[in-house]
C-alpha cells in the first residue's frame, strides 16, 4: 500500500490493486464529526482520486477504533443567525454528497461503530455500505431529537434505499439500528467481523456496484401514489398524537419526504435544505440543542474537585424493584460485580429475575447472545447476610423510606464492609445528614436518588450532606456515569430538587379537580402542553400513598405552600392507592390492559366522594398555567437557595426526572423564552386570584427588575 496524500482529516492511500482508501480521522477528537470546513478537504481528495489512472474504486473508512462518523458538529448551527445561513450549510452537504453519489467508480463506506446523522447521510451517498458486527455499530438519523431533519440528502436517499415505511420510522423516531437489522432492511450490503471490514469493502467493489436494492414487495406496493398517500395520512395522524403538535420537525420530515417521492430527487433536496434552515431557527430546536449540550457537558463533570476512587464491586441492600433495577444497571451497564443483600431468599431471586428478564428480552430481540446473557448474570450474586461485602467499594441502600432502618443499614455496613466503602442511600425524601447521624465515617455517606424504573429513567440526583467528602461525591458521580445515568449534584434539603418542584405541580392539579375540572381534562391539558403523562395519571402510577408521602416533610421544612389539598385525605381514606391496588383516580379493569390512552377512564365515583360538581366553563390554558407556573417558581427558589448549582442542572433534572417538555428546554430555558418579567406578571395575577402560593420568589422579582435571563444571550 502506497501513501499518496495526507490531509488533516482525510488520509488518502492507494493500494496496489488500484483501490483508494480514504481514512477519516478528526485530530484530537474521540469520535469523528463532520464540519463545514471539511467539505473542501474531501472534495480535494475526490479530485485527486479521480485523476488516478485505472482506478477501480474507493473505500471510506474511519481511523477511530469504535466510531465511523457520529454526526455533524451541531455547534455550527448556533453560529447561524438566519434560516438562509443554515440552509446554506445543508446545501453544502448535499452538494458534497451528490458528488459522492455521482462518482464514476464505486465508493463503499466501511462502517465500524456509530454511523449517525451526517455520517449515515454520507454512507447513503456511497454506492455500497459494509458494517461490522461490533456491538457499538449503530446506524441512524437522530436529527429529529434535536428538532431538525436530515439536511444532507438523508430524507431523500433513505426512503430510496430501505423503502418508505422503514425510512419514516427511522427519521421520525431517531431510532438506531444494529448491524444485522441494517443488513436485513437493506441499509447495508454486508455485515462482517471487524477484523475483515476493509477486505469486505474491497470485495464489494470487486463484485461490481451498484447492487440491487433489497426493498420488500410490501415496500414496492407503497411506491404507488394512492397507497403512498394513505401511508402518509396514517403516519401523520400517529405522529400528531405523539407530539401533540409541539414539535415541528416530524411534520417537516413528512412534508419533505413527500415532495421527494412525488416530484423527484432534485425537488426533494431543495425542500429538504429549506426546511432544515427553518427548523434550525425554531425555539424548539434551540431548546433541544441546549439540552444536548447540557447533557454532554454534565457527562464530563466529576461533581467535585477530587479524583474518583476506583470502583469494581457494588453492594445493593434490598431486592425490591428499585434494588433490582440498580443491580441491573450496575452489572449490565457499568460492568461491575454486584452483591445483593435482602432479608429473604425470595427478595434476592426477585432482584436476579429482574436482570434476567431484561437481558432475556435482548436475547429474544437478537440484540444479545445467550452466552453473553449468562456472562452478565454471572456478575450478580445474592446473600441474606453480609458475606462478600468486605470487598465492595460502594454500597447502595434501597430499603424502605424509614429513617431508623436506614441508619441501621449505615451501622451494619460500617461493621461489615471495608473502611473505604461508600454508603449511598437511594432515598427520595429523607435528609442525608440525618441518615449519616451516628455514622463512624459520615464523610462517606451520600444520597443517590434513582427514578423508577431504574433501567429506563436517565437521571440520578447525587445528594451530599455537609460532611460528605469531595472524593465521595466524585466517586458517586463516576458510578452514576458508569451506570449510564446523567447525574446532577443537588442540595440536602426536603425533596431535594426533582420531587420538590413536582409536588406543587401535582398539588395544583388536584386543586383544579376540586374547582370542578374533569380528571381526564386535567391530564389531557398537561399532555398537550408537552408532559409525557398528566399529573393525576402520574400520581396513580407512582401510587397515591407513595406519591404523597413526601408532602409532610416538605411542609415541615419549607412551609404551607406545599400543603396538599384535602382531596388527598379523602382519597387515601377510601383505600385508593392507584394502579397497584386497582383503585385510584382512574378505573382499572383487571381483565384489560388499561395502561393509558382511550382504554383508560376516570372513576367518576371520585367526584361524589369529594363532593365536586364538574363545571364546563373552565379554561384548559389556565389549568396548565396554574400547574406549570408553580413548578417554575419553585425551580427558581431551588436555584436561589443553592439546591441546584446552576440553571443547566435544573433544566436537566426537570426534563430527565419528571418529563418536563423537552421542546421547552426545561424550566429555566422556558422562563427565558417567556421572559422573566412576563413570568413574574403571570404569577402576580395568579396570586391575586388563587392565593399567596403563587407569589413570585425574590430571585424572579430581582431578575425581572434588572432585565436578566438565566442563560446569557450569545
Amino acid at each position: 500500500m502506497m501513501e499518496q496524500n495526507q490531509a488533516s482529516v482525510f488520509n488518502l492511500t492507494f493500494r496496489d490493486d488500484v483501490i483508494a482508501v480514504v481514512t477519516i480521522d478528526v485530530p484530537s477528537e474521540r469520535v469523528n464529526t463532520l464540519r463545514a470546513e471539511f467539505a473542501k478537504q474531501l472534495s480535494d481528495i475526490l479530485i485527486t482520486v479521480q485523476q488516478q489512472p485505472s482506478l477501480r474504486g474507493v473505500v471510506l473508512i474511519s481511523g477511530k477504533s469504535d466510531s465511523f462518523i457520529a454526526g455533524a458538529d451541531i455547534t455550527m448551527l448556533d453560529a447561524c443567525q438566519t434560516a438562509q445561513q443554515a440552509e446554506a450549510l445543508a446545501t453544502q452537504g448535499q452538494t458534497l454528497f451528490s458528488h459522492l453519489a455521482s462518482f464514476p467508480v464505486p465508493i463503499v463506506a466501511a462502517i465500524n461503530g456509530a454511523c449517525l446523522g451526517g455520517g449515515l447521510e454520507l454512507a447513503l451517498a456511497c454506492h455500497g455500505r459494509v458494517c461490522t458486527l461490533n456491538d457499538k455499530t449503530m446506524l441512524g438519523l437522530p436529527e429529529v431529537q434535536l428538532g431538525l431533519l436530515p439536511g444532507s440528502g438523508g430524507t431523500q436517499r433513505l426512503p430510496r434505499q430501505v423503502g418508505l415505511s422503514k425510512a419514516l420510522d427511522m427519521m421520525l423516531t431517531g431510532r438506531q439500528v444494529r448491524a444485522k437489522q441494517a443488513l436485513k432492511m437493506g441499509l447495508v450490503d454486508a455485515a462482517v467481523p471487524e477484523s475483515i471490514l476493509l477486505d469486505a469493502a474491497i470485495q464489494l467493489i470487486a463484485e461490481g456496484l451498484p447492487l440491487e436494492k433489497r426493498i420488500s414487495w410490501q415496500e414496492r406496493i407503497l411506491n404507488g401514489p394512492f397507497i403512498r398517500s394513505l401511508l402518509f395520512k396514517a403516519v401523520r395522524k400517529k405522529t400528531l398524537a405523539k407530539t401533540q403538535g409541539n414539535y415541528p420537525a416530524p411534520e417537516a420530515i413528512l412534508n419533505v419526504v413527500a415532495v421527494g417521492m412525488d416530484e423527484g430527487m432534485g425537488a426533494g433536496l431543495e425542500a429538504e435544505a429549506k426546511a432544515f434552515g427553518k427548523l434550525v431557527m425554531t425555539p424548539e430546536s434551540a431548546a433541544l440543542r441546549s439540552l444536548f449540550f447540557a447533557t454532554t457537558s454534565l457527562k464530563k463533570e466529576p461533581g467535585a474537585d477530587a479524583q474518583p476512587l476506583p470502583i469494581e464491586r457494588v453492594g445493593i441492600l434490598g431486592g425490591g424493584l428499585m434494588g433490582g433495577g440498580i443491580a441491573y444497571v450496575s452489572a449490565s451497564k457499568a460492568g461491575l460485580s454486584v452483591r445483593i443483600k435482602d432479608i429473604s431468599k425470595e427478595g434476592i431471586l426477585n432482584a436476579l429475575r429482574y436482570s434476567w428478564d431484561l437481558l432475556d428480552k435482548k436475547v429474544r430481540l437478537r440484540h444479545m447472545r445467550r452466552a453473553d446473557q449468562q456472562n452478565e448474570m454471572n456478575r450478580l450474586s445474592g446473600t441474606t447476610d453480609y458475606s462478600g461485602f468486605s470487598s465492595v467499594d460502594v454500597v447502595i441502600e434501597a430499603v424502605f423510606e424509614d429513617l431508623a432502618l436506614k441508619r441501621q443499614m449505615v451501622a451494619e455496613v460500617e461493621q461489615n464492609a471495608a473502611s473505604r466503602t461508600i454508603f449511598a442511600s437511594n432515598t427520595s425524601s429523607l435528609p442525608i445528614a440525618k441518615i449519616a447521624e451516628g455514622a463512624n465515617r459520615p464523610e462517606q455517606v451520600i444520597g443517590l436518588h434513582y427514578f423508577s424504573p431504574v433501567d429506563k429513567m436517565p437521571l440520578v440526583e447525587v445528594i451530599p450532606h455537609a460532611a460528605t467528602s469531595a472524593a465521595t461525591i466524585a466517586t458517586t458521580v463516576s458510578l452514576a456515569h458508569k451506570q449510564g445515568k446523567t447525574a446532577i449534584v443537588v442540595g440536602d434539603t426536603a425533596g431535594f430538587y426533582v420531587n420538590r418542584i413536582l409536588a406543587p405541580y401535582i398539588n395544583e392539579s388536584l386543586r383544579c379537580l376540586l374547582d370542578g375540572e374533569q380528571i381526564e381534562a386535567i391530564d389531557n391539558t398537561l399532555v398537550q402542553f408537552g408532559f409525557p403523562v398528566g399529573p393525576i395519571t402520574l400520581l396513580d402510577e407512582v401510587g397515591i400513598d407513595v406519591g404523597t408521602k413526601i408532602i409532610p416533610i416538605l411542609v415541615e421544612e419549607l412551609g404551607d405552600r406545599f400543603a396538599a389539598p384535602s382531596v388527598l385525605d379523602a382519597i387515601l381514606k377510601d383505600d385508593r392507592k392507584g394502579r397497584k391496588n386497582g383503585r385510584g383516580f382512574y378505573f382499572y379493569d383487571k381483565t384489560q390492559k388499561a395502561k393509558s390512552g382511550k382504554s383508560k377512564k376516570a372513576d367518576e365515583t371520585i367526584y361524589t366522594l369529594l363532593g365536586v360538581t364538574q363545571k364546563s366553563y373552565l379554561n384548559s390554558e389556565l389549568t396548565a398555567q396554574r400547574c406549570v407556573m408553580l413548578m417554575l417558581n419553585e425551580a427558581a427558589r431551588c436555584l436561589a437557595e443553592g439546591v441546584i448549582r446552576n440553571a443547566r442542572d435544573g433544566d436537566i433534572g426537570a426534563v430527565f426526572g419528571i418529563g418536563f417538555p423537552p421542546f421547552l428546554g426545561g424550566p429555566f430555558h422556558y422562563m427565558d423564552r417567556l421572559g422573566v418579567s412576563n413570568v413574574v406578571n403571570i404569577l402576580d395575577k395568579l396570586s391575586a386570584r388563587y392565593g399567596e402560593r403563587f407569589t413570585p420568589c425574590p430571585l424572579l422579582v430581582e431578575m425581572a427588575g434588572r432585565g436578566e435571563a438565566f442563560y446569557p444571550k450569545v
